[in-house]
């Protein structure tokens, strides 16, 4: 029986989140095409008889212009402290520039054995494939080179074996049914918040949040209130939709996947306020789950 804690980390879009479902077998982050849909780490538990990884999802490290951009980052690096793998993954179609090299030598700094994951080889050629390991190679101390696909669970059993001889505990952190940090409401806030993503162009999802307001359960239904944050009255027009009609299909297609959670009946009511400035509100950002500065730091 072997035990340890795993990081992942990378910049936005790399397939982390993608990733650590695929590990787990369990829809514990949301993921979209959108950069930046992490923005908190979330704990995801492998349980097999010979082995329990803890794996951290954490938010894509990015140039931060608001303070919950700021928060993102400080979480993602933070969460490289005291694991004993880094999995630092990689867009394999992208390849590496100067800000993975910048993030890199902050993580080489924690002394652990760091494995780079180049993701996504389904979209990439083998010469392409070839090019990214022999840069790696001969640029850093990775102590393995993986590629895989996430999307597609690829090599993902050779990553865990792989991973299982550098993990020297034989602990067991959690409960064997334990698979995640996040609560319940976190969890059904997020997957509205996945919606608002899918559903929304440009800039307008990465200035909403979500918040449940209520919850309550009766033996054959569930009854959800909940909040969807925005910066700007245009933002909550356009959220809404012509005679609610986004707002509508939000709804929807968030039942759906909160029926399959709960497996009861879902009445979901979705209501849309305008917080100006709210990414840059400490207090607000507290309200909503982002732990911001050393007042709120634990």
């Amino acid at each position: 029986m072997k035990s340890g804690f795993v990081a992942i980390i990378g910049k936005p879009n790399a397939g982390k989140s993608t990733l650590i479902n695929a590990l787990i077998k369990e829809k514990i982050a949301i993921t979209s095409y959108k950069a930046q849909t992490t923005r908190n780490a979330i704990i995801g538990v492998l349980n097999r008889n010979d082995c329990q990884i803890v794996f951290c999802d954490t938010p894509g490290i990015h140039k931060a212009a608001t303070a919950l951009g700021s928060y993102m980052n400080k979480e993602a690096l933070k969460q490289a402290d005291g694991v004993d793998v880094i999995y630092y993954i990689v867009d394999a179609k992208k390849g590496m520039n100067d800000e993975d090299h910048k993030i890199l030598n902050d993580l080489f700094k924690y002394g652990v054995p760091v494995f780079l994951l180049l993701n996504k080889i389904d979209l990439t050629s083998k010469e392409e494939l070839f090019k990214r390991i022999e840069f790696a190679d001969r640029n850093y101390d990775f102590k393995e080179i993986i590629p895989l696909s996430a999307l597609n669970e690829d090599n993902l059993n050779e990553l865990v074996k792989t991973t299982l001889n550098y993990l020297d505990d034989d602990l067991i952190y959690y409960p064997k049914d334990y698979i995640t940090n996040t609560s319940l409401e976190f969890q059904i806030a997020e997957i509205i918040r996945e919606k608002v993503l899918i559903c929304l162009n440009k800039e307008i999802p990465h200035l909403c949040a979500c918040k449940v307001d209520s919850f309550k359960e009766t033996e054959h239904k569930v009854l959800i209130e909940a909040s969807i944050i925005c910066d700007k009255d245009s933002h909550k027009a356009i959220i809404i939709g012509k005679g609610g009609s986004m707002l509508k299909k939000i709804n929807t297609l968030a039942c759906k996947d909160l029926k399959a959670k709960l497996n009861k009946k879902v009445e979901l009511s979705l209501f849309v306020k305008v917080e100006k400035d709210w990414m840059n509100k400490n207090t607000k950002l507290f309200d909503l789950g982002y732990f911001i500065g050393d007042k709120y730091d634990h």
